[in-house]
C-alpha cells in the first residue's frame, strides 16, 4: 500500500513511475489481459489484439518478460513453438488492471462531460 505523502522521496517516485510506465501502457494492459485467459503463442496474441504491430508486440512481451511478469517457453519442435504465459507476479496484476479498466468504462461518460465543460469554459476565456 502506498502511503500518502511519500512520493516526494525521489527513490519512491522513480520506482513508482518506472513500474507504472510498464504496467500502465496500452499494449501491456491488453497483453496481460489476453494472457490472463491462459498461455498463448505470439500469433494468437497478435490476432486477439488486432491492431498491434509485430514489433510492438515483441517489445511489449520482452519488457514483460524482463520485469518478471511473463515467461517465454520454447518447445523443441520443428518449427520451434514458443508460448507466453503470465507468471505468478503477472497474474497478480490482473486484478488491478481489471479494476482500472472497469473504473475507466464506468466513469468515461463523466470524464467526457467534464472535458466538454472544461473546453467550453476555456473557449470563453
Amino acid at each position: 500500500m502506498m502511503i500518502p505523502g511519500t512520493l516526494h522521496v525521489p527513490e519512491d517516485c522513480r520506482a513508482v513511475s518506472e513500474v507504472l510506465a510498464r504496467v500502465g501502457g496500452k499494449w501491456t494492459v491488453l497483453v496481460v489481459s489476453e494472457l490472463g485467459r491462459g498461455p498463448k503463442r505470439f500469433n494468437e496474441i497478435r490476432r486477439a489484439l488486432g491492431s498491434i504491430s509485430q514489433r510492438m508486440l515483441t517489445l511489449t512481451l520482452r519488457g514483460l518478460e524482463r520485469d518478471g511478469l511473463v515467461t517465454r517457453t520454447v518447445f523443441p519442435t520443428i518449427p520451434p513453438r514458443v508460448d507466453y504465459e503470465l507468471t505468478k507476479l503477472g497474474r497478480s496484476l490482473l486484478e488491478p488492471v481489471s479494476g482500472l479498466g472497469l473504473w475507466a468504462r464506468r466513469n468515461r461518460p463523466a470524464i467526457e462531460d467534464a472535458r466538454r465543460r472544461f473546453d467550453a469554459s476555456e473557449r470563453r476565456h
